[in-house]
């Protein structure tokens, strides 16, 4: 390749990364309002966002973005899925309702079958982990799946 080349191939690459980033900030920003989070700390392409309730949401964007939240709790409060489920349908375009069903059946599954759980409609999947003795007694995320 030749030197002109390449450097019109690297800014152009340059201009999607920073394109992509500025969609992900901009994504944090619109959930941070509609939940009542503050948008902390980007590492990589992870942004995370505290809510004043405790819980903090994970927002990373790579092709699609997902939006996970950890609870330490022996049961998450209803609060938590509800926050995930708004950080849900922002990150996916569903209706926070059918991402809070989805969340509540893999949860519930997960608890009954000791498993991790996948619920997957329209291209875009919700999953929950629990793990009754742990430190993280729930993880479960939420996010389009990437076009195969």
């Amino acid at each position: 390749m030749t030197r002109p080349r390449f450097l019109a191939t690297t800014v152009i690459l340059c201009m999607a990364v920073a394109a992509h980033a500025d969609e992900c900030d901009g994504l944090a920003a619109r959930i941070a309002s509609e939940i009542g989070a503050k948008v902390g700390r980007r590492q990589g392409p992870s942004i995370d966002l505290k809510i004043p309730n405790g819980t903090k949401i994970d927002l990373t964007c790579r092709a699609e973005p997902i939006v996970q939240a950890a609870s330490g709790a022996p049961t998450p409060s209803a609060v938590y899925f509800q926050d995930l489920a708004i950080a849900g349908a922002a990150a996916t375009g569903e209706t926070a309702g059918a991402v809070q069903s989805a969340i509540g059946k893999a949860y519930e599954t997960s608890l009954r079958e000791h498993r991790k759980s996948f619920i997957q409609q329209n291209g875009w999947s919700a999953s929950c982990y629990t793990d009754p003795s742990g430190s993280i007694r729930t993880l479960c995320s939420v996010g389009r799946i990437p076009p195969g």
